[in-house]
This record gives structure tokens, C-alpha cells and sequence, in this order.
């Protein structure tokens, strides 16, 4: 298996890379479903980088219990720094999410924002898999990712935007893939289907909603 990228790094900085790049584009992703999200009480958060989205997410949901995985010890460190006097509701795991086992018996909620784009689909399917068997019947699984849609945008704009980004994390955290998963097939396959899909920038930004499917 690969190695994981290293992200310690950019811990300090990502928010300012992000809001530089994109601006507030990738925020807004991260939080289109966020009202549907109040009432979950068991969260896997896989990759939340430097956690900004699990302090908004235990800042309104007062109930949430959240398990956070990331390769990263300093992004971990940031994700509990931004949580504050709700980081006793978090616990932290130093681990590869492609090795990492779930620690509760029913999530009803995993979150994956910009972060299954590091792996590759043979490894989103394993990790869906391996999730599925970890949820409740009513769980949702939040998805924000990079997409290339259809037509001249796609070959003309989306395209070398995210061949780009990949470049520059190949470089910065020596991250090996370099081309999107199709996690939407891979998430099917591992039993879940899509409820949900919000756009933005002309479709090289997706958010989503999953649920499992009845076995």
C-alpha cells in the first residue's frame, strides 16, 4: 500500500491556500447539507484537513459524537485546536483511513469533504465497503468533491484546474495519485446510493448526499 501523503506542512496555511484559490467556494461545499446534519449523533469525519467543518458541525449539533481520521498529527492538532471547549466530543485517530478500522458500531454519519480525491477507486470502494458494514440503516454520508463535467468547460476550465491541483500536491505532500477516482461507481458498489447533489462553478465543484441501500 502507498504511503500516505504528508500534510503537517500545510497545516498552518491551508486555509489560507484554500480561501486564496478558491475562495469561499470549497466552505460553502463543505456545508451545502449542513441544516440536514443537526440531528446525526455518531460521526466518522475522514480527512477534514485542518477541521474547520467538524468545529461548525459540533457548533450546531450540540449532540454529535465524532471520529476523526487523518494521517496528519499536525492537522489533527489543528482540527482540536479549531473545536475548542468542544473538542471532549471528538476522538482523534492518527491513522491511513484505508487501514483505519471504525470504532462505533452504527455511525449515522461519515463525512468525506475533498478527500476521497487522494485515493485511488479500487481504494474509495474498499473504504465504502468497509464503511457500510459500519452504519445505520438512516445514516448519510456527506460528499464535497472535484468533478470534470461534460462539454467545453470540462476539457477547457475543470480539467487543467484539477490537473494542476494535483500537481501542486504532488509536490508539497508527495501525493501519488493524480487523476479523480469515480467514487460514484465505487460508492455504489459498496451498497450506498445518492440522495442528494448540489453544483457550483459550473460543475467542477459537487456536493452530495449518500444513503445506504437496503441489503
Amino acid at each position: 500500500m502507498r504511503h500516505p501523503p504528508n500534510f503537517n506542512g500545510l497545516a498552518r496555511i491551508y486555509r489560507v491556500l484554500e480561501m486564496a484559490t478558491f475562495g469561499p467556494w470549497l466552505w460553502r461545499c463543505r456545508c451545502a447539507f449542513l441544516d440536514e446534519l443537526r440531528t446525526r449523533r455518531s460521526a466518522a469525519v475522514l480527512g477534514d484537513g485542518d477541521g474547520r467543518f467538524t468545529a461548525r458541525l459540533l457548533e450546531e449539533n450540540p449532540l454529535v459524537l465524532v471520529d476523526a481520521v487523518d494521517a496528519s498529527v499536525e492537522m489533527l492538532r489543528a482540527l482540536v485546536q479549531n473545536a475548542g471547549h468542544r473538542s471532549g466530543r471528538v476522538r482523534i485517530h492518527l491513522a491511513d483511513a484505508r487501514e483505519w478500522k471504525p470504532h462505533s458500531p452504527a455511525y449515522d454519519l461519515i463525512v468525506t469533504h475533498f478527500f476521497l480525491d487522494c485515493l485511488t477507486t479500487a481504494e474509495v470502494t474498499a473504504l465504502a465497503r468497509r464503511l457500510r458494514e459500519n452504519v445505520t440503516p438512516k445514516a448519510v454520508w456527506a460528499v464535497s468533491e472535484f468533478a470534470i463535467p461534460e462539454g467545453w468547460f470540462g476539457w477547457l476550465v475543470a480539467r487543467p484546474v484539477v490537473q494542476a491541483l494535483y500537481l501542486a500536491f504532488l509536490v508539497l505532500t508527495g501525493l501519488r495519485v493524480q487523476r479523480l477516482p469515480d467514487y460514484r461507481t465505487a460508492l455504489e458498489a459498496a451498497g450506498f446510493e445518492r440522495a442528494r447533489k448540489q453544483e457550483a462553478l459550473g460543475g467542477l465543484l459537487v456536493s452530495e448526499l449518500w444513503t445506504p441501500r437496503a441489503h
